[in-house]
């Protein structure tokens, strides 16, 4: 059955008061060499039971990140998410997956998305949050955009340890705007070559912390730097949790934050939707992406929520937007709002702290497996060692073992020479026994 509504005859009245002859007319202009008269190798239609049937079995070649042993991090990171998360987003006053088009009827979700804000706010250390972005890398090249806007300059310098997918999207829409990116390579503590590279035409640096090799950084010193030549500095995190434990980029004198917002109420849920987190300082608001929520009173004195400023192409003329960001990430933030507002600050804080304690259970065990070398000399819950041999061959030979042992880092930048670097992550997921397991395989497989 073919679930096509219309008939022949409406078919054939359509193309009459359009003016051609048939349905290929439609497609003249199109060359002959570029259509396909054949059908696409594809299945057929098929009823719901046999597509459920067909679906289903696809679904279960895969392994669940909580099937056994797990650790890779990466930007993406297991966590546990309470039940209640999931059934409180059903709400209908807060439930929305996309834009309020007209806020002044969507009190509950421009409440939440203010809400929201103030959350992102004070776990950066920043005056003002927007009502959220893509993911944490898109926010990452409109924080670099932002940047030009501000300084007017055209340099932006892209840290060795920033996530290289993080650098790939930044450079393809500064590309289109026109900007030089300078990207340093892949360095375990970059701190000294980024200082050293910025002078009086650098728009911003672009730096990470904890960074892809898990490496914690005060940037302070990176800060100063930056001001001191007129630059910006932007602070990228791609672990939430860790805003629980550590120095808020706002305290190390960030500019602009910017961070992925899915270790908080967010599944993996197959690399997305995520959440982007984006702050700034007050004085550069006018530059931000996307939009903000502000708190006011109606005529009758009673608190309501607005759209306080909307800066991108579908509220004010293209010329004078921001962005081109179409839409928030609504129903991601709403979970993002309801696992932190459930947690709490004591909540983060332990979390983030059992986060590193599990990582120090993993840093150890890692370091007694003979030919493993740790490289990360601070880090929250994610380490970087180099194995002897290839990584990610490494990897697939444990997988054998039930054990998930990791990223390997040439996964992320098969150019970077780094072939032999493994990146591990520990969360309040992981148990002892799970450690245990990858001693054990990382034994059987390397340490013979």
């Amino acid at each position: 059955m073919r679930y096509l509504p219309l008939t022949p005859d409406d078919r054939a009245r359509m193309l009459g008061v359009i003016g051609v002859p048939d349905i290929d007319a439609l497609f003249v202009d199109v060359p002959a060499a570029a259509r396909r008269r054949d059908l696409f190798d594809l299945p057929l239609h098929a009823g719901e039971l046999e597509v459920e049937r067909e679906l289903g079995a696809l679904a279960a070649r895969n392994r669940p990140a909580g099937a056994g042993p797990f650790f890779c991090g990466a930007g993406a990171y297991r966590h546990h998410v309470p039940a209640s998360v999931d059934h409180i987003i059903q709400r209908s006053e807060f439930l929305t997956s996309y834009t309020p088009y007209q806020p002044e009827i969507a009190q509950g979700t421009l409440q939440v998305l203010f809400e929201f804000q103030t959350q992102v706010a004070a776990l950066t250390g920043l005056d003002v949050a927007n009502a959220s972005m893509y993911d944490g890398s898109t926010a990452c090249a409109e924080a670099v955009m932002m940047a030009k806007r501000v300084t007017r300059r055209e340099k932006a310098i892209l840290s060795g340890g920033l996530h290289p997918h993080y650098a790939a999207t930044t450079q393809t829409i500064a590309h289109a705007e026109g900007m030089q990116i300078v990207r340093q390579a892949a360095a375990i503590d970059a701190e000294a070559d980024v200082i050293d590279a910025i002078d009086a035409e650098t728009a911003c640096v672009v730096v990470q912390t904890p960074n892809v090799f898990g490496v914690v950084t005060d940037v302070t010193k990176i800060a100063e730097a930056a001001h001191a030549a007129g630059a910006l500095l932007i602070v990228v995190t791609t672990e939430a949790v860790s805003f629980g434990l550590l120095k808020s980029p706002g305290e190390m004198g960030a500019d602009i934050a910017v961070a992925e917002g899915q270790s908080i109420g967010n599944a993996l849920n197959y690399g997305g939707p995520y959440v982007g987190l984006f702050t700034c300082r007050e004085k550069l608001v006018r530059q931000m992406p996307g939009r903000l929520c502000g708190e006011t009173v109606d005529a009758e004195g009673r608190r309501g929520y607005v759209l306080t400023l909307s800066t991108r192409e579908q509220h004010i003329r293209r010329e004078k937007a921001t962005s081109n960001i179409c839409t928030n990430s609504g129903l991601c933030a709403l979970a993002f709002t309801i696992h932190l507002s459930l947690l709490g600050e004591v909540g983060l804080r332990r979390l983030a702290a059992l986060n590193h304690s599990r990582a120090r259970e993993l840093r150890d065990a890692l370091a007694a497996v003979p030919g493993v070398e740790i490289l990360t000399p601070r880090f929250f819950n994610e380490i970087a060692v180099r194995t002897p041999g290839d990584a990610a061959a490494l990897v697939e030979a444990m997988l054998a073992d039930g054990v998930v042992g990791g990223v390997p880092y040439s996964r992320l930048a098969p150019d970077a020479g780094l072939d032999d670097v493994l990146l591990l992550a520990a969360t309040e997921t992981t148990t002892t026994d799970d450690i245990a397991a990858l001693s054990a395989a990382l034994n059987r497989r390397i340490g013979r």
